[in-house]
């Protein structure tokens, strides 16, 4: 019970450092975009700061954190195999996916954007920046609370909390465009 625990809490921790450098990572898109924008030679000073800080975020941190948070749940997996008869577990393993199919799509971005290749606007990444937020949400809710029988409730919740934050990043984009 005592390795489980280590396990565990090794798991959740890189599972918080992956979530941090999806989160983190797409924060430096916009402002890598955005830079794009600027006048020579303050796009290129900037471009390249974005590109090395994008660079070490990626590959030092988030890749690693995903490897390690999917080595960490397997073991557990292999420690607990019963989890796998749950419905809650089948639900989140979809959700799982659902992580790796966004941190893909990002390392596509990562790389278009690590050639100078500009193909979403500062606003796109803005609310791309989300999904890792819905998901975590919908992970972390069904974690706790071990429960898919309710998973209707649970998908008009994050469409209802998706909504909120389109609303939000509509509300902010306006202030944004004030000033």
């Amino acid at each position: 019970m005592e390795l489980y625990n280590y396990i565990k809490s090794l798991h959740l921790i890189f599972v918080i450092t992956w979530f941090a450098g999806l989160f983190y990572i797409v924060r430096l898109f916009v402002y890598q975009i955005e830079a794009n924008d600027k006048p020579s030679p303050e796009r290129e000073i900037l471009l390249n700061q974005y590109k090395i800080m994008t660079y070490r975020l990626w590959y030092i941190i988030t890749w690693p954190s995903a490897i390690l948070a999917t080595c960490f749940a397997v073991w557990l997996l292999y420690l607990n195999p019963a989890w796998l008869q749950m419905s809650w577990m089948h639900v989140k393993l979809g959700f799982v996916v659902l992580l790796f199919a966004y941190h893909f799509k990002c390392h596509q971005i990562y790389k278009q954007l690590q050639n100078d290749e500009f193909q979403y606007s500062s606003n796109f990444m803005r609310l791309w920046n989300e999904g890792a937020t819905i998901i975590l949400f919908a992970v972390v809710f069904l974690v706790i609370l071990k429960n898919a029988f309710n998973w209707i409730y649970g998908v008009i919740g994050i469409f209802l909390f998706s909504i909120l934050i389109m609303l939000g990043f509509k509300f902010y984009k306006r202030i944004r465009e004030k000033k």
